[in-house]
């Protein structure tokens, strides 16, 4: 899978590196070094526990949708704002607003620094 080669390509990306249903392919988007929150209040870092927070949700049989509110950069940094969510079969298993931080590359490539998926949710308390 190659990686986005702009910012505001990472969310349609890491929707299609999902859809694969690869660990591996869905690792490749992320900066492990960085955080996931894959679910609220519960922030973990490090490859293995990144590859276990995205078992979790690869572990929810469906499409991933990732639409980009927003995406605002500035050098090698991105802030990004996003409304995901994972259907199968016209059912919305899971749903939720997210904030995102990528980081360029070496390469040039963009990777997902900072994973927050339910950081713009109403009801969250920080």
């Amino acid at each position: 899978m190659k990686l986005a080669k702009k910012p505001e390509e990472v969310h349609a990306t890491l929707a299609s590196a999902f859809n694969t249903g690869d660990v591996n392919t869905v690792l490749s988007m992320y900066d492990v070094t960085g955080i996931i929150v894959p679910e609220p209040g519960k922030p973990v870092s490090g490859k293995d526990s990144f590859e276990e927070a995205i078992k979790g949700i690869l572990s929810i049989k469906g499409k991933m949708d990732i639409k980009t509110v927003y995406c605002i950069q500035t050098g090698d940094m991105a802030l990004g704002r996003s409304e995901w969510s994972i259907t199968d079969n016209g059912e919305v298993k899971i749903s939720a607003k997210g904030i995102e931080v990528m980081k360029q590359q070496t390469d040039g490539s963009w990777k997902v620094l900072f994973d927050h998926a339910f950081g713009a949710e109403a009801n969250l308390i920080a």
